[in-house]
Formats: structure tokens, sequence, C-alpha cells
């Protein structure tokens, strides 16, 4: 529908009512610098804070791209959308009267904004009749499980307003329908009912659930949670994508954890609805959890906007889905926390139990105790690669080396980076100094050749990324549909360390995927099939394409058309895997070759960085030496051909690299063209 055109008070209004500060922080981590803040600029390829935002300007300005102006301009910017759609959007977020110079646009407009206050009142009525049932006989088993088995109070009910579904197919339906005289439609756009097949009416999209409301920031009701009491699957179940709830742009509890945030400084993340109203209740109120989804950078920046010193704490389970959980939340945010532009660290609690089972053991204060010595995410990650290995075996010791320089190859040259390879030299050469020396000038070394984690968009070439799209897309068909080889998928990428995938929808399928098959096997069978060291036949035996359309549509409905040529392929993509182990070799040989003609990129870019010292530099050298300490006579060229060695080293390393990293292109080209030899075939 064309915007009509606004009369200036709706547009003073929003002026007024928009502060730069929060339309920026929305979009951009901004950190606090005296009286302004700063931040990576969005509207150029930026990689230190250069724009600057001044609450008492309400202005904001990039001194690199020279992008400036007021919060108008700035949506404008960044969202692509003209002036007038701006202003609906933000008159529509402050809940400002929009005036038009023609009525009956005025009207349509109303009508539209009004939707919104439609599916609000909706979800608020159902709230308030799940907290009543909770109160009825038919509740009582909800209501015991909440005050004995959670051991909540009533101070505690009321305050997050939790509530029971019955176990009727309609019971919501009828009492919205009949008693508040909304329609079904309605009720079906706020995801509160579900269209029965074949057009047959409607019916309760939640039964026989312990149901928690969750609120935007303006404590409005915008979806709901709900826990199975009959260990009926799934455990959690959550209202779908609406127009007034997205999952990935909220946060459970955030609305009553905002002001406690802002006073601690410090955010805590964890991963359930009850681990939050369990930190609620205990005193620590700063917690809020995601919701059911891996956390969004969006996500991560409304947390930022309540925190001056921008300090998360993630404290998810210990587990297999917990760490991977808390991974994905560390890729969001990596750079950021490389740049100081956060404070990130991670919580495991002892004996891998979640907040609620620590509180109801130990306490508050116990629990205050360790998240003030929390390690940062990067200590936290360290850790994590040097868990359950023996590093007096060879095999463990060189996997734990690799895993430690790639994730110190992040860090840029700089006294923290001294700082953790003296430390990681440390802990592997068990104390022993000397070793120790040895140890981290080797780590430097390698660090320095591989700082680079293969996925720079600035030694990428066009048409790269959508290569790697294509071939990772193969690679998840394959897995889907070629069942016999999931296993041999499995080594095939843990070998080529291809296991993360680089396009998120790609990685967020492949942790559902793992998600699914842990829960099947367990994650210690899982790991020993990627290992090698456990046959995998098992796994064709779960059905995925089924299980994981059923699953993203009920957590992620938007995700599941975007991977539905994966999930669902044609007649001609099926045809294409008669081969599938040929053509898993050519996939992952050209994945791994992208990343090698990358890494060659860098490899000649650093090379070209460095300055060479020469002979006659070093022959010089020798004999201003010679002239002011004479010694007996030596063998004069090999002390030249080692000085030089000396000066130029990291040069010859880069050399050397390049080369190796020539080598290893050409050994994937073969296995793309198909010319490997019998020993390299995967076994079926």
């Amino acid at each position: 529908m064309p915007v009509p055109r606004l009369h200036p008070r709706t547009i003073e209004a929003v002026k007024e009512r928009a502060d730069i500060v929060d339309v920026v922080g929305e979009h951009v981590v901004l950190k606090k610098k005296g009286r302004e803040f700063v931040g990576i600029c969005p509207f150029h390829d930026d990689s230190k804070p250069s724009m600057t935002v001044s609450p008492a300007k309400q202005f904001y300005y990039c001194f690199s791209c020279g992008a400036g102006g007021n919060s108008i301009k700035f949506l404008m910017e960044f969202q692509r959308q003209s002036f007038g759609d701006v202003v609906l959007e933000l008159a529509r977020k402050y809940q400002l009267p929009v005036e038009t110079v023609e009525g009956p646009q005025q009207e349509r407009l109303r009508q539209q904004l009004s939707r919104r206050d439609k599916l609000h009142r909706a979800l608020a009525l159902a709230a308030g009749w799940f907290r009543g049932q909770l109160r009825t006989p038919v509740g009582a088993n909800a209501l015991n499980y909440l005050t004995e088995k959670r051991g909540l109070s009533e101070v505690t009910l009321e305050s997050f307003e939790l509530g029971y579904a019955p176990e009727q197919w309609d019971g919501l339906l009828k009492h919205l329908q009949q008693v508040e005289g909304l329609s079904a439609e309605l009720l079906e756009a706020a995801g509160l009912v579900v269209a029965r097949k074949g057009g047959g009416g409607f019916y309760d999209r939640f039964r026989h659930r312990v149901m928690v409301p969750i609120h935007d920031r303006q404590g409005r009701v915008i979806g709901f949670g709900g826990r199975s009491l009959d260990g009926s699957e799934p455990k959690y179940l959550n209202s779908p994508e609406t127009d007034v709830f997205e999952k990935g742009k909220h946060l459970f509890g955030l609305d009553r954890a905002a002001n406690a945030i802002r006073k601690d400084d410090r955010a805590v993340v964890v991963e359930g609805y009850f681990d939050v109203i369990a930190l609620h209740a205990a005193g620590v109120t700063n917690s809020v959890a995601s919701l059911g989804t891996a956390l969004s950078s969006q996500q991560i920046t409304q947390i930022c906007r309540c925190s001056e010193g921008k300090r998360i704490v993630l404290n998810f389970d210990a587990d297999g889905a917990g760490v991977r959980a808390a991974n994905r939340a560390i890729g969001e945010v990596e750079q950021l926390a490389l740049q100081g532009q956060l404070e990130l660290r991670v919580l495991h609690l002892p004996s891998g139990k979640d907040p609620d089972e620590f509180l109801k053991d130990h306490g508050a204060g116990d629990y205050r105790a360790l998240l003030d010595q929390s390690p940062l995410w990067l200590d936290w990650q360290i850790q994590q690669v040097l868990e359950g290995r023996d590093l007096s075996q060879a095999d463990q010791f060189q996997q734990a080396v690799s895993g430690l320089v790639a994730l110190l190859g992040k860090l840029p040259q700089s006294a923290v980076r001294t700082h953790y390879l003296q430390q990681v030299a440390e802990r592997l050469s068990g104390g022993q100094g000397r070793l120790a020396l040895q140890l981290e000038e080797d780590l430097r070394q390698q660090v320095k050749g591989q700082r680079w984690h293969g996925r720079s968009s600035r030694h990428e070439q066009p048409g790269e990324a959508s290569q790697r799209e294509r071939s990772e897309a193969e690679i998840l068909r394959l897995y889907l549909h070629c069942s016999n080889h999931r296993a041999a998928i499995r080594r095939e990428l843990r070998q080529r360390e291809l296991e993360d995938f680089a396009l998120q929808h790609h990685r967020l399928l492949w942790a559902a995927i793992t998600d699914l098959e842990e829960t099947n096997l367990g994650a210690g069978r899982l790991e020993a099939i990627s290992r090698g060291t456990d046959s995998g036949h098992d796994l064709e035996d779960i059905e995925l394409p089924r299980l994981l359309t059923d699953q993203l549509l009920l957590e992620n409905s938007a995700l599941v058309a975007r991977l539905t040529p994966l999930l669902e392929p044609g007649e001609v993509q099926l045809a294409a895997m008669a081969k599938p182990l040929l053509q898993l070799r050519g996939t992952t040989a050209a994945l791994e070759r992208q990343k090698s003609l990358k890494r060659c990129r860098h490899l000649l870019e650093a090379w070209g960085s460095q300055r060479l010292e020469t002979l006659e530099r070093c022959i010089a050298a020798l004999i201003e030496e010679e002239r002011q300490q004479p010694t007996e006579s030596v063998d004069m060229e090999m002390r030249i051909e080692a000085m030089f060695e000396e000066l130029n080293s990291d040069a010859l390393r880069f050399q050397e690299l390049y080369y190796s990293e020539r080598k290893h292109i050409g050994h994937l080209d073969q296995q793309r063209c198909g010319g490997f030899s019998g020993q390299d075939v995967i076994p079926a």
C-alpha cells in the first residue's frame, strides 16, 4: 500500500520520541565513551569503531565514510526504506498517533496499525485464561508441579504470570470466541490455535502444558512457551512466528531484567524459561534466556544496550548441545569481543547442573561467586580444546595444538596474544620450563602463518561465496537422503575440518541434525562416529527429513521455507546423488580447495609485507661485529647463512607455508577430478 502523505505533527512527534542511541543501538553495538557512544559503522567495511553517536545532539557521524544524520536518516540508509515507511515504523514502535492529510487513507492506515493491537489483546486474554485454569481442579497437577517439583512460591507464580493449558482440544478457542468475541482467524494469527487439516475448523495449539507468557520490552504478551506435563514431545513448545513475535529479536525476561542488568552492568544468559524464573526468585534478576534458538546478534545487541560495560555471561548447559549453543553464541560476537567492544564470559556449573538445579542445592550466594569467577570466552574455548585429551599421546597432543593454534590465530598481534601463547605453552609443557619456551616459540610461528580462519571475505574472489553455498547444500542433501553413508560423511567432514558450515542457515540445519542424532544415539557415540572409531550404522535408521520438518515447523517456520530444497529435493537433485561417495569426495575437496586458495592469498600478502634483509646487510653486520670483537677463524659462509635465515625467518616461513599449500591444492584437484588412488576412496 502506498504510504499516505504524513502530517507534519506526526513527523515532529516521531523525531522527538525516537532517541538516536535507542535507534542506532538496535542495529549496532554501542559503547559509551565520555558523553558519546562509539560503534562499528554499518555503512562501510569497518574494522574499528569509527561511528560516533551523540545523545546531546541526537546525531550520528562516521569519521571514515562520512555517513551522518538523525534517527530517521539512519534507518532510511540502514533498512533502505523511504522516509514515509521509516516514520510509520517508528510511530508504530512508540505507539504515536498517525495523522495524514487525506482522511480515507488515514483510516485504512489506522486499521493496519490496530491489527497488532488486536493480536496483543488476544494474547493478553489468553494469558489471563491460562492463569485462571491453573487455580481450578483441572490445573491441580500443574500447580503441584510448579510448587512442589519446581519449588516456586506464590509470589513467583504471580510475578511471571504462570498458567496452565488444559488437556482439551478447544477450551481456549471456545472461551475467546464465546466470551470475548474474538474470531478464530485472529487467534490463528496470534499463534493460539491451529487450523485443522481439510478446513474443518480449529483446535488449541497448547494442551496439557504449563504455560509461560513471553513479554516484549514494553511488557506486552507476545507469545508463550508451553512445558509438557506428560512426557510428550516436544518437551517445550513455543508460539510460532507472528506479526508481534519474532524469536530471534526477543529475550525471555528482558522486560523485567533490563534495570537489573544496568545496575549490575552485566547480563546472565541461560537456556531455559525455568532457569530464568529460578534465578529471579533467588534474587539474580539480571538473567534472561533465548527463545529456543541459538542466541542471535540482534538479541546480543539488545542486551548490550542495557549494559554500559557490554558484559555478558553465557550460562548454558554443560552437555553437548549446551557447548554447541555457547560456541554458536560466541561466533555471533567473536569479532566484537576481539575488538574490545564487549566482554564475553562463559560459566559452566559444577557437575553439569543447570541454574535451576544448582540453586536448589547451593543457593544464590554460591551462584554469584561462580559468576564472578567465570572465565573469558577464549579461556573457556581453550579449556574445551584441552578437555579430556591425554597430552602424553602424540595424536591427541597434535590435535590439541591444532585446535589451540586455530583459536589463538584469531587474536591480533598484541600483548594479549603473547599472554595466551605463554599460558597455553605452560599448560602443554606440563610445567617444564625449557619445554614451555620451545613450545611458545613453535606456537608463535604457527599462529603467524595461520592467523586466518578460512572465511575472510577480504581474500574471497567473485563467485566463491555462491560456490561455497552450493557445495555446503550438496553435502547436507547427501547427509539427509543417503542415510547409509551418514557415518562416512561425518568422518570426512571431521577429517577435513569442515563441520562448521559457513552459512548461517546451513549451520542451524546441521545443529538441528546433530541434536536429533545425539538424542537417539548419545553425544559420546556421535563423537566416536566422527572420529571413525564407531561404524555408525544406527544413523541410517533416523528419519531426519521428516523429524527435521516437524521440529522446524514448530520452532522456526521461516527457516523451513529456506531449507525446503534440501529437505525435499526434486527429481534432478535425486538423480545427481547416484554416486554419493564420489560426489562427497569431490564436493568436500572443492570446499577445502576454496579455503586453501584464500589461505594462499593471505600468505602472499603476509610475505609481501615483510622487509627482507639482504645478504649484503648480513655480511656488513658480521664484518662490523668481527671488527669490534675479533674471534678465531670461523666458517664465515655458515655464519652469513645462519644470520640470513634468522633475520628473515618469518618471510621464509611464509614461503614454506605457501609452497606446502600449493602442493595441497594440487592434491585436492586430483580428488575433485576423480584422479585419486584407491587407498583414498572412502569406505562404504
